[in-house]
């Protein structure tokens, strides 16, 4: 138990009297207009485009393809990476894996993978849950395609695939496509952060490499 401070007890106090001798015996509780704009005024094609923009505004490398030519695609980043292992949730289609070269170790994702077990793949490859064109963001949920948490955050280079249709353009419109009970994880590029001199470090928290595959058709 912590140990009670008398003089922070005392201020404490005094801010919580003036507030209630401001409100008055009766306070009025103000509504809260929760009247948010779901919709977009942009055209779909406009949104993916504003989506594209920003993401490569964060320093990750996007891509467009088809259904059709995303095996193709999908194998290319990966040969070009140099990555020998690679690791892909469990639910991942297995169709997007048809091309990868024959000598590349493709590891599915277990819980009993630890950190130190995580940390010897290369690279990792998701699907996504949403992508919010307004703020660069794509939001993962944890599905059987996209995988836990840690899969995502303890390798190095991620490949994300999101389709057209799960871009919106704003994160009103994005809410409702999710699970608030699922561990959401949002990536707004790879992951970096700046100390008091604005040294720009990548890779603290997650992987300092990001590509986003946008499936267009």
């Amino acid at each position: 138990m912590t140990a009670a401070v008398p003089g922070r007890d005392i201020a404490r106090e005094t801010v919580l009297t003036r507030i209630r001798d401001a409100l008055g015996p009766d306070p009025v509780v103000p509504e809260v207009s929760r009247d948010y704009v779901t919709g977009s005024d942009l055209e779909p094609d406009a949104v993916v485009e504003r989506f594209a923009e920003r993401v490569d505004d964060y320093r990750a490398t996007v891509h467009r393809t088809g259904h059709a030519e995303l095996p193709a695609t999908l194998a290319a980043l990966i040969t070009a990476s140099g990555a020998g292992r690679v690791g892909v949730p469990v639910g991942l289609d297995y169709a997007w894996l048809t091309e990868l070269p024959d000598d590349l170790e493709v590891v599915r994702d277990q819980p009993t993978y630890d950190t130190a077990a995580l940390d010897t793949l290369e690279l990792v490859v998701t699907a996504s849950t949403v992508g919010i064109a307004e703020t660069g963001t794509i939001v993962l949920d944890a599905s059987p395609d996209q995988g836990r948490r840690a899969l995502t955050l303890v390798p190095d280079h991620h490949i994300c695939i999101i389709t057209t249709d799960q871009i919106v353009h704003t994160v009103p419109e994005a809410l409702p496509r999710l699970d608030p009970t699922r561990p959401l994880t949002m990536i707004s590029g790879p992951s970096a952060t700046s100390d008091i001199e604005l040294d720009r470090v990548e890779g603290v928290h997650g992987p300092r490499t990001l590509h986003v595959i946008i499936v267009t058709d």
